[in-house]
């Protein structure tokens, strides 16, 4: 089995900054990508950051492009999320995602459908 638990999460002051980590465990044998996505009250789950595995390729949303940075450790199977310049619309409970296991055709990483391992979701307050 996996299991992904994220980290970090926390109340920050507008313009201020937050760190998120993500470990996967157990069998990660075949992780082709990590995402992080974030649902605040009311709203759909959104995408906002997303890595490859092997070749690092980064993907972001547009409202995060700039302020948050996405990276991974693979021998950690861990993913980080540096968050900048936070936003009172940044508040929500993001989550972390892993795409492990084999898949066919052609995926969207930024589509949660393309993730079939989820965290349980890291509270990310930014006051207004």
């Amino acid at each position: 089995q996996v299991q992904v638990v994220e980290s970090g999460g926390g109340l920050v002051q507008a313009g201020g900054s937050l760190r998120l980590s993500c470990a996967a465990s157990g069998r990660t044998f075949g992780t082709y990508a990590m995402g992080w996505f974030r649902q605040a009250p009311g709203k759909e789950r959104e995408f906002v950051a997303a890595v490859g595995w092997s070749a690092g390729n980064a993907y972001y949303a547009d409202p995060v492009k700039g302020r948050f940075t996405i990276s991974r450790d693979n021998a950690k199977n861990t993913v980080y999320l540096q968050m900048n310049s936070l936003k009172p619309e940044d508040t929500a409970v993001y989550y972390c995602a892993a795409r492990i296991g084999s898949y066919s055709g052609t995926v969207n990483w930024t589509d949660r459908k393309a993730y079939n391992y989820w965290g349980q979701g890291t509270q990310v307050t930014v006051p207004s």
